[in-house]
């Protein structure tokens, strides 16, 4: 048995000069094509998820849309009121995100680790430039 699949992505413009609005009509008109038609297809049998969101952002792109607002787009199925927490965990765990409801952790953690640099820094050297334990450290190891 064989299967075989396509997806086709159509899109079809036109542009009709308009000279009764006067002389701001004129201006610009060089940079208008009348007619454009796009067609992308591909073949879609084994297509995963993200190829298609790739196929999809190529055709956006065709049609005039920005690569910003198209990140936009696909980053606003995952995070928003209808999307369960859970699940936006899963993704930011995925592309190392941070959630606006995470930062506060996240910066406590980045000033314990602070901290300790700057203890390790203006800490005491041996030789061979090697970090010498505090005595008040070595007391509650015996």
């Amino acid at each position: 048995m064989t299967y075989e699949a396509e997806v086709q992505f159509k899109f079809d413009a036109t542009y009709t000069h308009d000279y009764g609005r006067g002389f701001g009509s004129t201006i610009g008109d060089d940079e208008f094509i009348p007619e454009e038609h796009f067609l992308i297809t591909a073949p879609a049998a084994d297509l995963n998820a993200k190829q298609y969101f790739k196929l999809f952002e190529k055709f956006m792109l065709c049609v005039g849309m920005c690569p910003s607002s198209i990140r936009s787009g696909a980053m606003s199925l995952v995070f928003n009121d209808y999307v369960n927490e859970e699940e936006q965990r899963k993704v930011c765990k995925e592309y190392e995100l941070t959630m606006d409801e995470d930062l506060d952790k996240k910066f406590e953690e980045w000033k314990v680790r602070d901290e300790e640099w700057e203890r390790l820094k203006n800490a005491p050297r041996g030789p061979m430039g090697t970090v010498l334990q505090q005595q008040e450290d070595l007391i509650g190891l015996e």
